[in-house]
């Protein structure tokens, strides 16, 4: 069992597969601060000096007026300004992901589809490769080696 899971770790896929979870983490925090710390604060400015991390709503009813009296207070809260931030920190990574893809595909070349039905030499209709007699009219037929 342990030759099975030495052999298993040391598979490519999985090494890339690691790979890549570790450098979309550390990717994450960078996106978490880009829109914290840079976008955010601009657009709170705009919006009358708004930190969006500190927006909430109460649901207890007592009007706590800041976020850490609400939380000192265990108060029930339902914190939408961490909420839009999340947002766009998933529409930022989305993008991005979407940018990254759109140009490593620039560099592949295109995927050729490989035909699995050809036409009936009597009636045209359509017929797999393989076949030795068409389905819609009987005709017999060579198949073709694939």
């Amino acid at each position: 069992m342990l030759q099975d899971f030495k052999r298993f770790i040391s598979r490519g896929n999985v090494l890339d597969l690691a790979v890549g979870v570790i450098i979309g983490a550390a990717f994450g925090k960078i996106v978490t601060s880009l829109v914290n710390d840079i976008i955010m604060p601009p657009i709170g400015l705009i919006l009358g000096r708004v930190d969006f991390k500190d927006l909430f709503i109460d649901l207890s009813g007592q009007n706590h007026h800041s976020l850490a009296l609400a939380k000192a207070a265990s108060a029930p809260l339902i914190l939408y300004g961490s909420f839009l931030n999340a947002v766009l920190e998933f529409l930022i990574v989305a993008f991005v992901v979407f940018i990254l893809i759109r140009q490593v595909s620039r560099f592949l070349p295109p995927a050729v589809e490989v035909p699995v039905t050809r036409p009936c030499p009597q009636c045209l209709s359509e017929i797999p490769l393989a076949a030795t007699r068409c389905g819609h009219c009987t005709s017999e037929v060579s198949p073709v080696q694939g």
